[in-house]
């Protein structure tokens, strides 16, 4: 199973010469495994995704952690979505009073966009997901909802025995310097457990986070203390912040990494990275 970062910024976008090494655009990342592909977000990342390139079916699938704009804003700019010879499936979160076709609608359509969702051209079709277990192509997929303003879906992903946790925006516990000592208290602990790949938010430095408690994002400590919690063999910190440099985002990194004492490896997000599950 491997996993490429088509966007790896939270936020917004930036283009910024400063922000070139991690990469400037939002969330997307894209798993394959043999002839099994499928995309988590729809970030500015997904307008990097090459649909030509074994996508030999008519069909794609998107699945959404959550609808905050920096998750979906790519979606409306997804090739496949004008394409009437295509069929694309939209995965994403209920737990809302409305559903969600009629959320996506407020985005996809006038005065944001100048094409309303019902006159896309490919063939739609909207799934909404709560907390459920379910077979896709050769992947397992689990979704549990967590800790993030809005209705949010983490993903566990399975093929064979390789596992990936897909957490992007998340705050495993509020405004505590340590993650709760009992596992049930712990958002996403079910997830992300023994993952042979966790990636996570950690947009804040610890000092930034005390400023930010409920805005639903991790500090790098707070990513690295959920990451030993859950067993999990591989953390890569994702959703860094826009007004973070790539000077400054190495700086927070480097210190983090001077008072850690973690031995699994522990890596910055870079936008274009290929990362092989257990390799």
């Amino acid at each position: 199973m491997r996993v490429k970062l088509h966007g790896t910024r939270g936020a917004y976008p930036t283009s910024s010469v400063e922000n070139q090494k991690f990469g400037g655009n939002t969330p997307c990342i894209e798993i394959i495994a043999g002839n099994d592909r499928m995309i988590l977000d729809a970030g500015t990342g997904i307008l990097g995704v090459d649909f030509e390139d074994g996508y030999t079916g008519e069909r794609i699938d998107i699945f959404l952690t959550h609808l905050h704009m920096d998750h979906v804003q790519g979606l409306a700019f997804c090739k496949p979505l004008f394409n009437p010879n295509k069929e694309v499936h939209i995965w994403g979160p209920g737990g809302s009073c409305e559903p969600l076709q009629t959320r996506l609608n407020r985005f996809l359509s006038p005065p944001l966009f100048p094409i309303p969702l019902r006159d896309i051209p490919s063939k739609l079709i909207i799934h909404e997901l709560s907390e459920t277990s379910f077979t896709f192509g050769k992947f397992q997929i689990s979704t549990e909802f967590i800790s993030h303003p809005g209705p949010t879906l983490g993903f566990r992903v399975q093929y064979g025995s390789k596992i990936l946790a897909y957490l992007p925006d998340h705050e495993p516990v509020i405004g505590k310097d340590h993650l709760y000592p009992e596992d049930e208290w712990v958002s996403g602990f079910g997830l992300a457990l023994n993952a042979d790949l966790l990636i996570h938010d950690s947009q804040y430095s610890i000092k930034e986070y005390g400023s930010k408690v409920g805005w639903g994002h991790s500090s790098l400590e707070m990513a690295a203390e959920f990451c030993s919690r859950v067993n999990a063999k591989h953390l890569v910190m994702f959703h860094h912040d826009p007004a973070h440099s790539d000077t400054e985002r190495t700086r927070m990194f480097q210190e983090f990494n001077r008072s850690s004492e973690y031995t699994f490896p522990i890596e910055l997000a870079i936008q274009g990275q290929e990362i092989e599950v257990g390799g």
